[in-house]
């Protein structure tokens, strides 16, 4: 699939405060603000259309932690946000459906319990995600602290009638890490699905985000519908304005 790409910053919640993680190490985290919600507003006034966020201690504890930093970025934009973390069953995605999160995000719960997937994509059309985060192509759940014998390949598949609106890849070695997508996996990931992909894990500069869409312009049949960015536009290293222009062309 070639065409526009959408860009969506990451906002990743630790007790309170907005961080960036190196490979998903709790203990390597860099505190970028200590207000969300103003942070979001920030994302949202230089254009993006939409926010990815994630309660990173929810991911651990398996329930919503980061709540109050959730609520202040709902109150604080009017562009569509996707929660993830920590959200394991259908009383938690009601919840953050009823509060206003555009699109949830399932993971742990992905891989543990297929069938609450399944539940939630029928009940919520277009509003369901599912979060495939791999270490050496094996899935890896509870905020990254297990890693499992499930390829990322094998947990797309079960979902592929689902109807979820997105599948979102994440290569955990290469995230935060600055060192650009691995896109041969995540090409290969996305053609041999039907469900859109969404990209993420290691985007440190323009060229990577150009080095993604030619790629995607080259290899048809495959289905990315955006990518998540994080350390790279807090450190200033991506202008969001090229970054917008480059993936909207």
């Amino acid at each position: 699939m070639s065409g526009a790409l959408t860009l969506y910053p990451a906002i990743d919640l630790k007790d309170g405060t907005c961080v960036r993680l190196r490979r998903g190490a709790m203990e390597d985290a860099t505190v970028y603000s200590a207000d969300p919600g103003a942070q979001a507003a920030q994302w949202q006034a230089g254009g993006f259309r939409w926010l990815h966020v994630v309660d990173l201690n929810g991911a651990f504890a398996g329930r919503a932690v980061n709540a109050a930093a959730v609520g202040a970025i709902l109150a604080a934009v009017t562009i569509p946000v996707q929660l993830g973390g920590g959200i394991r069953d259908r009383a938690a995605i009601e919840s953050w459906l009823a509060a206003g999160v555009r699109r949830v995000i399932l993971g742990s719960a992905a891989a543990r319990d297929p069938a609450l997937v399944r539940t939630a994509c029928r009940a919520h059309p277009g509003r369901i995600a599912v979060a495939i985060d791999a270490r050496d192509g094996r899935v890896a759940i509870d905020g990254w602290a297990e890693t499992t014998e499930l390829s990322a390949l094998d947990l797309a598949l079960r979902f592929e009638d689902a109807g979820a609106a997105a599948i979102i890849y994440t290569d955990i070695g290469r995230d935060g890490m600055l060192s650009g997508l691995d896109l041969e996996r995540t090409l290969d990931l996305a053609f041999q699905i039907s469900t859109p992909l969404i990209a993420s894990g290691g985007v440190g500069s323009l060229a990577d985000l150009a080095a993604l869409k030619q790629a995607v312009a080259g290899r048809d049949g495959a289905l990315i519908e955006g990518v998540i960015v994080g350390r790279a536009l807090y450190d200033g290293r991506i202008d969001p304005a090229a970054a917008l222009r480059l993936l909207d062309g």
